[in-house]
């Protein structure tokens, strides 16, 4: 089995964590796991109003594109898409991605049409089943674990309500205890409140390293996540968290999918200020091109383009391929607010089918250094 690029940019961080520049980006193709019928995002025609809802099966390819690609570090999906892909077609064996599964789904993420749950305080739900993301069924021998994922996303929520927080607790509590056993690893989401008011807006960054730092305070190295996923809190609160301990690796997710400087921006900054790791969602599932969005973010974070010069690359792109962007350049360069929560914002609807971008699937990025990392993607820059 190809060795994972996750695996050696975590232990290249943990060698030397203020100095490695490493960085890892993750593709959350997890939606199906919040938003229903609408997760895989629309397609539309040439006239105006014709759109329908892609397919899952859709939404999969997409995500066959994306592994076959071979930029990313990690893919996430939820445990029925990653049956597919990983234990019936085995598209990771020979890859240096790392699939991933959504390890729960608390109540904050029942965001589909009509649901007014994700405005009611966020509870503790868990519908995966470890043994099935392992093996494909309860009560894995040991050596079927190595089969198919050992790896998820664990998300909590918390509302400065004292019973439904001893809940959530309580329940991550129980989930590492059978992660641990079961030889299953977890990166751990921690969002914004759910509950307008819960926490004074202005004290909420601070709120949530405070509650990073008291929640894994008693979880020794066997049982913390191997990294972390949050908003964007920004450079000041993001530095607060990488310095109280370095080798607590430190993630931001994308929130809303915004314009495309939104992310670019988003990706740039979180890296500038110590983030090791990029969890964008939304933010690629909404591109009009998926692959090239992609593209483009590992770019920004080998240090071959700014934000601004990556958001003129990619409409020249689009123009190459013949893609209506969303929005003109102008506005698509601009900077604005995201949501940092899955109920906030119903996902928007996409461009038309377009094509894809292909890579050479001779290229191994795993073996490469990062100097070597650059250098390729310094070329392919010059030659779009």
């Amino acid at each position: 089995m190809t060795q994972k690029s996750l695996d050696q940019k975590l232990a290249a961080i943990h060698r030397d964590p203020t100095g490695c520049n490493e960085f890892i980006i993750a593709d959350a193709k997890d939606a199906d796991m919040a938003f229903g019928m609408a997760a895989p995002g629309e397609i539309c025609g040439s006239n105006e109003g014709e759109c329908r809802f892609k397919t899952l099966e859709e939404y999969r390819e997409q995500i066959r594109q994306v592994i076959r690609q071979g930029v990313v570090d990690i893919v996430l999906m939820s445990a029925s898409t990653s049956e597919k892909l990983c234990l019936e077609e085995g598209l990771f064996e020979n890859s240096h991605i790392t699939p991933a599964i959504r390890a729960n789904d608390a109540t904050d993420v029942f965001a589909f049409r009509g649901s007014t749950i994700p405005g009611e305080p966020a509870r503790a739900f868990r519908t995966a089943q470890l043994d099935h993301a392992q093996c494909g069924h309860l009560d894995c021998d040991p050596a079927e674990r190595s089969q198919g994922v050992d790896l998820g996303l664990y998300s909590v929520t918390f509302n400065n309500d004292c019973t439904i927080d001893l809940e959530t607790l309580n329940a991550y509590n129980a989930f590492r205890a059978e992660a641990e056993r079961k030889g299953f690893r977890h990166f751990l989401e921690v969002f914004h409140p759910n509950i307008n008011d819960s926490v004074k807006a202005e004290t909420i960054p601070q709120f949530i390293n405070d509650v990073i730092a008291r929640t894994l305070a008693g979880v020794p190295s066997v049982g913390r996540p191997i990294f972390l996923k949050i908003p964007y809190p920004g450079p000041e609160a993001l530095e607060e968290l990488v310095a109280y301990d370095p080798h607590l690796v430190v993630g931001i997710l994308g929130g809303s999918s915004g314009t495309t400087r939104d992310a670019f921006q988003m990706i740039h900054d979180a890296q500038k200020h110590g983030a090791k790791i990029a969890l964008f969602g939304r933010k690629i599932n909404h591109a009009e091109n998926q692959l090239a969005f992609i593209e483009f973010l590992r770019h920004i974070v080998n240090g071959v383009v700014t934000p601004e010069e990556a958001v003129r690359a990619y409409h020249s792109v689009l123009g190459k391929l013949s893609i209506r962007p969303l929005r003109p350049i102008d506005e698509d360069m601009q900077i604005t607010a995201s949501v940092m929560n899955y109920g906030g914002e119903a996902p928007p609807p996409s461009t038309a089918a377009s094509p894809q971008i292909q890579q050479s699937s001779t290229v191994n990025f795993a073996q490469m250094t990062s100097e070597e990392r650059l250098a390729y993607h310094l070329n392919r820059l010059r030659n779009l």
